[in-house]
């Protein structure tokens, strides 16, 4: 294979990879490339994106509460969660046994 290989921008700025690069990099249709720009042109290169979970308070106030290991990391959990305007008492979760 070639180091480098010509070619074509095409209308709307399509280019299309040659298949000796595709196969050397495992690019199949509907990869996600990023394209960045350098100093001497740019530079494509395979990305995976990954979906980004959003949680509820509720859902917030779970973690915060159930992940306390000591009585202070309760307690500040606690104060987090009146913050966000719900009431610990009502959020399923274990307390730590304090000593």
């Amino acid at each position: 294979m070639p180091e480098n290989e010509v070619i074509r921008v095409g209308k709307r700025g399509t280019i299309v990879i040659p298949a000796a690069l595709r196969r050397a990099y495992n690019l199949k249709e509907g990869t996600l490339l990023a394209a960045e720009m350098r100093e001497e042109g740019i530079l494509l290169y395979p990305v995976v994106v990954l979906p980004v979970e959003s949680y509820t308070p509720r859902r917030k106030a779970e973690f915060l509460l159930n992940n306390a290991v000591t009585p202070e990391d309760y307690d500040w959990a606690v104060k987090e969660v009146r913050e966000l305007g719900l009431d610990p008492e009502k959020i399923p979760h274990e307390r730590p046994e304090r000593r």
